[in-house]
């Protein structure tokens, strides 16, 4: 298992559209990939999680990914969220 804070940057935080895009990078690895907010995992590979989880700009969420390819999908979805998902 590997983990990581990030900080989202987006002004209006994990709408539609870049929680689209974060759940179709998530769904890329065979490992577990979730992130917890406020004490509440949430499954990264679910856009009705995601948008629930109602994440906004400035928050800081920690990815945990457990299983086979961990450090490759850590690796790209800190790489995503740092880069602003697109916005």
């Amino acid at each position: 298992m590997v983990s990581r804070n990030v900080t989202i940057k987006n002004a209006s935080g994990l709408h539609l559209r870049p929680t689209g895009m974060l759940c179709n990078e998530a769904i890329k690895y065979k490992s577990s990939v979730r992130f917890i907010s406020r004490n509440t995992p949430t499954n990264a590979k679910s856009v009705l999680s995601v948008l629930g989880a109602c994440i906004k700009c400035g928050d800081e969420i920690e990815f945990v990914c457990e299983g086979e390819d961990e450090e490759e999908a850590l690796a790209a979805m800190v790489r995503l969220v740092e880069s602003g998902l697109g916005e």
